[in-house]
């Protein structure tokens, strides 16, 4: 662009035309170096240019393309590229009148509050060009969505002439959507499909938009969490195709462990193994202990924004089902080169800890290394070595290997103990599919040694981890676990105080006083029900760069360090540490120092996605296995009392069922909340928390998971207490069982 004279036609228009905002005409004399006269005479070429439509102009009198977008529009999010981009279009376009839209990529980090866009969205954008026709759109307002979608089963009763019902997946929605023959696109009875509404907010009225699978196939139930929580499932080709490029890295500088017996200890079933651990004794301080902590370095092989890394940030995190995990990162990396497999070569990056014989960290180091599994072992097989019954490979490794890593094991547990992590005893459930894919078995996986192992030596990985980055004073996302909410804990200690049990006063608790409580139930009936109440009283834990410590672990501070192969903050971890420490490439790019709230609200997000697709799932697999059990009569305990029912957990499957309120007796309940209760207005009778009943199985719904329970009769009654004097206990709606009797007892209520 020469400077110093007046631009040709074709130069001014070419400039303008490339602006990526409209331009003034001082900007323009500025940009060619005009003065004096020469100003006059660009003004008189705009001008011609304007009134030949070559250009456009506004109100502010500045100038440009006019085949371009105004810097504000409403647009409509209608697809994701193969990058993991939105991508938009203008509201109103039409290609037939208005040609091929231009490329409108959503900025991702334009919005800072609410959800994240999504496909369907409308929204209010200001645009930025970034060529002829591409756009960057940063987004102002979410505007509402399209035609709402509806995830549900489908059906063609009988008498109806071929209409067809749609029942939604989702439990809170109660009604059912008719869809026409020429709307259901090939859906068959018995398919769960996706629907859009045709007929407005109060029309009953869908069409079937995509069929995902019948509900007779095991595989559908999975499908159904999936889609209903949009779990992202395909890989672009692009990041598979970046994932198909790895190749063993090299060992250069790294440390070489090798020679080092680190081993992995996984499930049964495990098919990665990102972790491995070792130990010794610290010769320097008897006592002591030197830990070794092995992560697969992910950080080597998923580069910052690139394909692979865009499509893991957009997971977030593995999505585990019992039939199926849906990754974060493609099954070549996540299976192979960031495995780390028995006697095989590979990158890792290293907690090297020193603990004193109370279990406190004294130091930590961290490293690029590399490293050569000595074996795969399973937490069984660790602790039958243990236990005295090692196998053919346990056998050589228990004496060098297994015994020092229980020694530093039992070190770590009793500082855990002092410090007063939280203790809650919650069986986690074991669900084992047969050969058709349907569930087999239900029952309680057992709690071993060897796993609490492991995770020890991945809590004291985590706290080396955050405090590494602090003493850099470099950006570090965080887990935290911020105290109970103060009206969570009166309402936790109403409860308690029903049940005899004493909860310390005061705002702020410690997780040691509610040990004390777990101690106090632990040999009463309603141990696990006080486990699971303290749970409910938790808050949330989350993904912050701000540093509120981890209530539950009793921790100052945490960041997650130990599994970046299934958790992307865990990868933002490893790269700020090898920022920070100068481990070579791969590290935290400078541009993202800025973004760590943005990656604490998203990773966030999708943490309680993934949890709440895993959930679903679970649930509608023990549905469709207790849909054969329709009719019979389980024994249950009361986990939850509502003003419409209580929600009760079967003994031995776990299974969790609805029993409404019709079915507890002929007369009025009043919900006493704070004592946790249906109590009967007329005869006293209650239900609450932690009962124990006999219950006959109504019906089992695999599409929604939902089971509904009648009552036969009450096993046993938890003993409570009357709440402490100046609690009043408030009013709550009454709530209706069967009919009344009598018009005095209608009165009364």
């Amino acid at each position: 662009m020469a400077k110093g004279r007046v631009p040709t036609r074709d130069e001014l228009l070419t400039f303008i035309k490339e602006s990526a905002t409209p331009i003034g005409k001082r900007e323009i004399a500025r940009a060619f170096a005009l003065k004096g006269d020469q100003r006059i005479e660009l003004k008189e070429l705009l001008r011609d240019l304007r009134d030949k439509g070559d250009i456009a102009a506004d109100r502010a009198k500045t100038f440009k393309d006019p085949a371009a977008l105004t810097d504000v529009a409403v647009l409509e999010i209608v697809r994701v590229d193969d990058d993991g981009h939105l991508l938009a279009v203008p509201r109103r376009h039409d290609e037939e009148t208005d040609g091929p839209a231009p490329r409108i990529e959503i900025d991702p980090h334009g919005s800072r509050s609410g959800p994240a866009p999504a496909v369907g969205d409308r929204v209010l954008a200001s645009l930025k060009r970034r060529g002829k026709a591409a756009y960057q759109a940063r987004i102002i307002r979410r505007l509402g969505s399209g035609p709402k979608k509806l995830l549900g089963l489908y059906e063609e009763p009988t008498g109806r002439n071929g209409l067809g019902t749609v029942t939604p997946t989702d439990r809170k929605l109660r009604r059912e959507f008719d869809v026409r023959p020429a709307d259901k696109n090939g859906a068959q009875p018995g398919d769960i499909v996706w629907i859009e509404e045709t007929g407005g907010h109060l029309s009953r009225r869908a069409r079937v938009v995509e069929r995902i699978g019948p509900i007779s196939d095991p595989r559908t139930v999975s499908l159904i969490s999936i889609a209903a929580n949009d779990v992202p499932i395909d890989f672009p080709q692009a990041a598979l195709d970046e994932a198909a490029r790895a190749k063993a890295a090299a060992l250069g500088d790294r440390l070489d462990l090798r020679q080092t017996p680190l081993i992995t200890i996984d499930g049964e079933d495990a098919r990665d193994f990102d972790d491995a651990v070792y130990a010794e004794p610290d010769p320097a301080h008897p006592g002591g202990w030197r830990l070794l902590v092995a992560i697969a370095d992910v950080a080597w092989y998923v580069r910052p924004d690139k394909a692979l890394d865009r499509a893991a940030y957009r997971r977030g995190t593995s999505v585990y089902f019992p039939d199926r995990v849906v990754p974060m990162l493609p099954e070549a990396l996540s299976n192979h080169w960031c495995s780390l497999v028995p006697h095989q070569d590979r990158p890792v990056l290293v907690a090297e800890m020193w603990i004193d014989g109370d279990g406190h960290l004294k130091r930590h180091r961290f490293h690029r290394a590399m490293m050569r599994s000595a074996a795969r072992l399973t937490y069984n097989r660790v602790q039958h070595a243990i236990d005295g019954r090692p196998d053919e490979e346990t056998g050589p490794l228990l004496e060098p290997v297994l015994r020092p890593l229980y020694s530093a094991f039992r070190v770590l547990l009793a500082a855990r103990e002092k410090r007063g992590a939280l203790d809650l005893d919650l069986p986690e459930r074991l669900v084992r599919l047969g050969d058709d894919g349907r569930i087999a078995e239900i029952g309680v996986r057992e709690r071993l040694d060897s796993h609490r192992l492991i995770e020890e030596f991945m809590v004291l990985a985590n706290v080396a981890a955050a405090q590494a980055l602090e003493q850099r004073h470099a950006p570090c996302l965080y887990r935290v676990h911020d105290q109970p909410d103060a009206a969570k804990l009166e309402s936790l200690r109403e409860f308690l105080a029903t049940l005899g049990i004493a909860l310390p006063a005061g705002p702020r608790l410690r997780p040691a006083d509610l040990n004390g409580v777990l101690q106090a139930a632990a040999d009463k009936p309603v141990t696990r029900l006080v486990n699971e109440t303290i749970l409910r009283s938790q808050s949330q834990a989350v993904y912050a760069p701000g540093n509120l410590g981890h209530f539950g672990l009793a921790l100052a501070r945490y960041a997650h360090f130990t599994s970046p192969i299934r958790r992307f903050p865990d990868l933002i971890v490893h790269r700020a540490l090898i920022a920070a420490f100068g481990l070579g490439d791969g590290g935290l790019p400078e541009a993202d120092r800025s973004r760590f709230e943005e990656f604490g609200e998203h990773l966030s997000m999708c943490e309680r996605r993934a949890v709440a697709a895993e959930r679903g799932a679970m649930d509608r697999y023990v549905a469709a296995y207790m849909a054969q059990h329709v009719g019979a009569s389980f024994p249950g305990r009361v986990t939850s009392v509502t003003r419409f029912g209580l929600f009760l957990s079967l003994d031995g499957t776990g299974a969790d069922g609805l029993l409404p309120i019709r079915s507890l007796g002929s007369e009025f309940f009043r919900h006493e909340e704070g004592r946790q209760m249906l109590v009967g207005e007329r005869t006293g009778e209650s239900f609450g928390l932690g009962d124990r009943l006999r219950v006959k199985l109504v019906e089992a719904d695999a599409a929604t998971g939902g089971l509904l329970f009648e009552l036969v009769d009450v096993i046993e009654r938890v003993e409570r207490h009357a709440l402490p004097r100046g609690r009043r206990e408030p009013r709550r709606p009454v709530a209706r069982g069967r009919p009344p009797r009598d018009k005095r007892s209608r009165r009364r209520t």
